[in-house]
């Protein structure tokens, strides 16, 4: 947190920025005012990097592009309805948004968009008091409605009005209020804390679009586990992601184990430190880490108390890949998401029999071809995915995934594994066996396939052969 003083010069500084002093310059002229507001205004106090201008003022939104039409090199107004102009100005992009008092019915999903008359009123509408800042341009005076500056100082997530009246209006801020305690590391003051408790319900009258983007600037914030907590204890788990409680298995007194929420938590936390140490992948990756979140999530379904004390879970990697393609499906997470995200799970347990007795080529090959695409970030979950305390263990672990990515690198080395495929394709397959498309090569493909994978590179020519030899086995001549 930095001081107040440095605070505004720094804000100073942004506001004497082409870009801004252009359009402040734009909105004084055309007799409208215009504020700074929200997360630039708040970062700037926080010393953190600022990277998205918003803006608010009285005016309409065709008023806002008139002013900007002239000193922008491109505008949109796909967000018009709600309000907002976007603008690209002296090369950085903008948001500007009519002043707004617009509130939840209490029934719909939507909002009811309301224009505002004051900046004031704009900011007591806001989300949370740290939010409610503005910088009036180009006077460069702080406007602070709701003690957000002090809230800053203190670390402190609180509502500007109060939060049964902030979260009745919009059900989402509570799934902000767990983003922003982990993007920005505060706690929340307890009213807050307990108004979402009591209105945790409230969250099902929000489109699960909205839902799963607040989860997913949750997940790749640089701490999602704080927020995570927040989610359960309150409640909103439960009904946005039912399947994340359930990992808090109970303990039976005669059959312990460890909790497994808790364990996915830390997995959690570990796979993100895998993913920026290594360095393979863009950070913060989602699909990474909605993985590793919920890669044990059909444990619950699966734990069964063994005799002698032991407790199994057989089969929860396919059962929890299931459960995380529908969940997932429901918060309609993209396809490709989807579908990365349940392999992962499917494939997590894979490497664990590597430890006990060392694979033959064939089994290295399958590992990679079945990875595909997903074959660092199934590096990333299977190292997260040892969490025991018992260092022998662990190192024992370590060391082998260290050898087997090592035989990996080798043998793609050598016959570039990445691309498995068999030695003839589908037309060479047809011409050989005189077929047509049908059946019989997709059949005669996986043979080949599978031998790729057993012997290595054997040659088009012995490829040929062994297909052959396999045709005649089935009573049929080529």
């Amino acid at each position: 947190m930095q001081t107040v003083a440095a605070a505004l010069d720094r804000l100073g500084e942004l506001a004497a920025s082409p870009t801004v002093a252009r359009l402040a310059a734009a909105f004084e002229a055309g007799g409208h005012e215009l504020a700074l507001v929200g997360g630039p205004v708040r970062d700037a106090f926080l010393g953190r990097a600022v990277r998205d201008l918003d803006f608010t003022t009285d005016a309409t939104p065709d008023e806002i592009l008139a002013i900007v039409k002239p000193i922008a090199e491109a505008h949109w107004d796909i967000g018009r309805a709600f309000g907002t102009i976007g603008a690209k100005i002296a090369g950085e992009t903008v948001e500007i948004t009519t002043y707004r008092a617009d509130s939840y019915d209490g029934a719909s999903r939507k909002p009811e968009v309301v224009f505002g008359s004051s900046l004031e009123g704009d900011l007591t509408r806001r989300d949370f008091t740290v939010n409610a800042l503005a910088l009036r341009l180009p006077q460069l005076t702080l406007v602070d409605p709701s003690g957000g500056v002090e809230d800053l100082v203190a670390g402190v997530l609180r509502t500007p009005a109060t939060p049964e009246q902030s979260f009745g209006d919009d059900p989402l801020r509570m799934l902000r209020a767990a983003r922003f305690s982990s993007q920005l590391g505060f706690s929340l003051d307890d009213d807050t804390r307990a108004a979402m408790s009591t209105l945790a319900g409230a969250i099902e009258r929000i489109s699960a679009e909205r839902v799963r983007d607040e989860l997913s600037k949750l997940l790749l914030t640089g701490s999602p586990r704080g927020g995570i907590r927040l989610l359960v204890e309150s409640g909103l788990a439960e009904r946005v992601l039912p399947e994340l409680p359930a990992l808090s298995l109970e303990i039976d007194e005669h059959h312990h184990h460890k909790d497994v929420y808790e364990h996915s938590l830390t997995v959690l936390d570990q796979a993100i430190d895998y993913e920026i140490s290594r360095g393979n992948l863009d950070s913060p990756d989602l699909i990474v880490r909605l993985a590793a979140l919920l890669h044990d999530i059909g444990k619950p379904a699966t734990r069964r108390l063994e005799p002698g004390g032991v407790v199994s879970f057989h089969h929860h990697d396919v059962v929890g890949a299931k459960l995380a393609r529908k969940r997932l499906r429901d918060l309609r997470f993209d396809n490709d998401t989807i579908a990365a995200v349940s392999r992962l799970i499917e494939l997590h347990l894979r490497f664990f029999g590597y430890a006990d007795a060392a694979w033959s080529d064939s089994a290295v090959r399958r590992y990679v071809r079945d990875a595909g695409d997903q074959l660092e970030r199934l590096h990333i979950l299977t190292r997260a995915d040892v969490t025991t305390r018992n260092r022998r263990k662990a190192d024992r672990l370590g060391f082998a995934y260290d050898d087997l990515e090592a035989r990996i690198a080798v043998l793609a080395e050598e016959e570039e594994l990445a691309a498995v495929r068999p030695e003839l394709d589908g037309q060479q397959i047809m011409a050989l066996l005189d077929v047509p498309p049908g059946p019989v090569v997709g059949e005669a493909y996986r043979f080949l396939l599978e031998l790729r994978l057993d012997e290595g590179p054997i040659g088009a020519d012995a490829a040929a052969e062994r297909l052959r030899a396999w045709w005649a086995a089935r009573g049929t001549q080529p």
